[in-house]
Parts: structure tokens; sequence; C-alpha cells
């Protein structure tokens, strides 16, 4: 046995060095044997904290989970703590699954990929399904690199468009016929994710593409849009199968008192400024009873999973604020900051002639909103987490932790705010082996410096102001490290890597229309 420890320590060095020549030293692993210890663990499925413990983790599984509260530790009598290739001393800390983002973009160039990936993971995120901004073949090409952890970013599941890469034409592919053939061919490629979203003027084409998706694995995610609510609203989509309804689209449609909401006669679907603009208002013209009760009791009883992406829509509500974060001057790309608008040529930049009604109505329907899911919440239905950042003032990783902060504004518990970004999207998902902190699970793990429970603020990577006993005011919290497949990642390396990326963007840059009146002359 002694001749192999030699060799084992030159394969722990060798190992340890591939580790951090592959991620530029902003990530290590995984490892033969991490130890995180001392930790208190927010489980995932809603139960409150519970610890301290040593979690083992080998490879990217976690192995074993070893008590040391109070009573275990003195029933067990004085042992020796388990060591390993590293240790992680989380005294005090926090440990919680990866969160995921089941709804979220890229973009697309000169902004780099990395810079979404840094900002995710920097904020707990170790999955998410992005849209194809770059072309379905690129996501699918990035989603096979991070499976085999060759790029530092969360698990990927792109989203695919119902008949992409297949040999169907468009006439083909409204004949609900061809759907196993078609869906068929997509998973044969790769497919996981499916959007529904073109769907909607056929409910019989959409109930066929749910089933045969659901049969082979996958889900179905569902932006229904305004202009085919008249044929599909929310309740119908969760009747004929849908996985998941992202947004706030069609559930304030199914409580009409009529089957079509009031569009000026003016409307057009391709005028984004005045499509939101109705989006919100149409909230103010749903029956509100029969909203929270009917509607409520029958997206439950379809098992529908309601991804409600708050976040992107706060800006319509107070677009000064949106426009004016802390973090846009360091953390947003310049990009963001020139394609958030108001300019009528890009998508979501709709803010031009935004008016203090907009606002009012807007707000009306958050909180409409809000109480719908907390009522769909209250009878056991599945709320899931995503946020549709990259768009409209969403900066990615910020928006994610105001995520959980505007689905606790619906009076969900902050225990049930975190299951929804862990267990529920993890079942949504259909991805068994994530969203616990538990043997046998995916080491996808975040270790918080202070409780997210006592202070949601605690999970930005600036963490949250509070006082010491002396009157100071210091900053404390933020996510120290994100464990994807058990590698570990330094945070904070990884934002100043943003804040190199963000100030290269910047350099040259004109001030936005939104900006000219505050600046110094």
């Amino acid at each position: 046995m002694k001749k192999l420890l030699p060799l084992f320590f030159a394969f722990s060095v060798i190992h340890f060095a591939y580790a951090q020549e592959k991620f530029n030293g902003l990530a290590n692993g995984p490892y033969n044997k991490l130890v995180i210890r001392g930790a208190m663990v927010i489980p995932g499925f809603g139960g409150p904290p519970v610890g301290p413990y040593d979690i083992i983790i080998k490879g990217d599984k976690i192995t074993d989970m070893i008590p040391f509260d109070p009573v275990t530790a003195k029933r067990r009598g004085e042992v020796e703590r388990e060591g390993g290739e590293r240790v992680i001393d989380a005294d005090g800390k926090y440990v919680m699954p990866g969160m995921i983002d089941l709804h979220m973009h890229l973009r697309t160039d000169p902004m780099p990929l990395e810079y979404v990936y840094y900002l995710k993971l920097a904020h707990g995120v170790t999955t998410m399904v992005p849209a194809a901004d770059r072309g379905l073949k690129s996501g699918m090409e990035q989603a096979k690199l991070s499976k085999q952890n060759k790029i530092l970013a969360p698990k990927l599941f792109p989203i695919w468009s119902y008949g992409a890469m297949t040999n169907f034409d468009k006439i083909d592919l409204d004949d609900p016929k061809n759907t196993p053939e078609v869906v068929k061919q997509m998973f044969a490629k790769g497919a996981h994710v499916v959007n529904a979203g073109n769907l909607g003027w056929s409910q019989e084409l959409l109930k066929a593409v749910c089933e045969e998706v659901t049969k082979n694995g996958g889900i179905t995610t569902y932006h229904i849009p305004p202009s085919t609510t008249a044929v599909t609203q929310a309740v119908d989509a969760a009747r004929l199968g849908v996985t998941m309804i992202e947004h706030h689209y069609a559930y304030a449609e199914s409580a009409l008192d009529r089957q079509v909401q009031n569009f000026k006669p003016s409307y057009n679907y391709n005028d984004e400024n005045e499509r939101f603009r109705q989006a919100g208002k149409v909230w103010s013209e749903a029956n509100e009873e029969r909203l929270l009760t009917e509607v409520a009791d029958s997206l439950f009883h379809y098992g529908v999973t309601m991804l409600p992406t708050r976040v992107v829509y706060e800006a319509n509500r107070d677009i000064i604020r949106a426009q004016s974060l802390p973090w846009h001057k360091k953390y947003t790309h310049q990009l963001l900051i020139e394609r958030n608008g108001p300019d009528p040529n890009y998508h979501g930049a709709y803010h031009y002639d935004w008016t203090t009604d907009d606002e009012y109505y807007w707000s009306k329907a958050f909180n409409l909103w809000g109480k719908l899911i907390f009522e769909f919440n209250k009878r056991g239905g599945r709320v899931a987490y995503g946020t549709d950042d990259s768009y409209i003032f969403a900066t990615p990783g910020f928006s994610n932790i105001r995520e959980l902060q505007l689905l606790r504004e619906t009076g969900m518990h902050t225990l049930e705010v975190l299951k929804s970004a862990t267990f529920n999207s993890a079942q949504t998902l259909r991805q068994e082996k994530l969203g616990l902190v538990r043997p046998g699970y995916i080491a996808d793990l975040i270790i918080i410096d202070e409780s997210p429970l006592y202070n949601l603020r605690n999970m930005y990577s600036f963490g949250a102001l509070t006082t010491e006993n002396t009157g100071e005011m210091v900053r404390k919290g933020g996510i120290i490290h994100t464990i994807k497949d058990g590698i570990v990642i330094e945070n904070a390396k990884l934002m100043k890597e943003v804040e190199n990326i963000v100030k290269i963007s910047k350099e040259g840059a004109s001030p936005s229309a939104m900006e000219v009146p505050f600046i110094l002359n």
C-alpha cells in the first residue's frame, strides 16, 4: 500500500493542475472527494434548514451527509471528521441546491456567452433553459460542451421550436397526424424542451404535440401569444397537456366575461408598444372572483406548471426604476443597455410613449397576477422558476435574485420560493437527480455566506447591507461558491471577469436616450 501513495499523490497533483488550467483559475474540480464541512442545509423540497452537516461529494455526486447537530454529536461522541482532496469550511453558512432557470436568453454578439454564464453561475444558477438566440445548432453545441465540463457554464437545455431540424415543411407540420414522426426526429437529435408557442391556433395540433413530447420524455413550454388567445387560453393549454405556461399571458383571458379581450380597433400584434400596453390592461378586464377560484382550480386540476418570469415585466410598472438599477453601470453589458431601448427596432424595447396610465395598469396587473400565483400555489399547484432575462432591463444573474423577491411578493413563503427555483423546476424539467441536497443527487449546490431565509438579498453577488452591534454599516452575504457537477466555482473571480467584459463593452459608447438628462456636464 505504501508504494501506491506517491502514485496517488502524483495523480491528485496532476488532476488539480489540469482543473486549474481548464478553468483559468475560476474553478476547480470535480474532486475525487470534496467535503463541505459544518453547513446548514436548505434541502430544496420546502423544508426548513437543518444541520450542521458535513456533505461528502465524490466526482459529481453527493454520496453522504454526516450530521453534527448537538444531539447527534453527543450520542456519537468524539470522531475524526471526514477529510478529502478539498475541504470547504462552511461553518455558519448555508447550502442549498443550485437554481434552475427554465427560461432565459443568451442574446448575440458582441456580448460574449461567458458574460451570461458567469453572471448566472455567480448568482446560483446551475441549470438553465436558453432560447435559441444564436441558433439551435449553436445552442446544442454549447449544451454538449457544458455537459462535458469543457466550458464553465450551467447545464443547458436549449429550447426547440416544433419541427426544428426535421424534414417536414410548414404544411406537414400543421397536420396533427405527423406529430409522432416529427417529435421522433427531433428527439433523435437531442431535443428535450419544445416550444409550443406557435401552435395555439389549433387545439388539436397542440394536444398532439404535447402528448408526443411527453411520451418521448421531454417537456413543452408555452408562451401563449395574445394573437391566439381567442382559440387557446391558459386553462385550455393546461387541459391539452402543456408542461409549463411561461409569463403572464392568457390567465386573465381565461376569466373574461367574453371570449376576447377589448382590443382597440387599431391594435396590431406586431406593434410591441401597443401589445405590451394591452397585455397589462387585460387584467383589469378579468372577472377577479372567477380568476382566483375557477381558473386557479382548473390550472391545478390539469397539472400545468406556472413559470411566471415576473422580473422581466417589472419595468412595465416602473420604467425609471428599471433604467436606473445600480448594477447597470458596472455589470450590465452595453449591448443590453442599447437593446433595452426605447427603440422600436428591437424586441422588448417598447418603452417609448410609456405613460403613467400604462404603469398604473401594469401595477394592477402585477397585483392580480400575484394573487393568482398565490391561489394556485395554495392549492398545491407547481410554481417553477425562470427569468426571461437579458431582455427589458433584466440583467442576467441579478434578475435571478430579483425573481425570488417578486415571488415572495405574491405571498408565497420564502421556503416555497426557494423550492420553486430548485425542486419544482427540476421536476418540471424532468431531471430527477437535480433540485435537492441529498445523497445520490448531482452535486449542483450553492454556498451562501448568510441565510437567504432572513433576507433574499443575501444571494446577490454584493450581498446585503446590515449593521454591526457597534452601529457600523456593513455588507454581508453573497454566494461564495457555486458548485456544478462537483466543480467548485470561485464566484468573486467570476464577477471580476464580468466587470472586465462590461468595461470593454462600454468603451466609446454614447449615452442612450434614457441616460442623457442625467449626465454631468
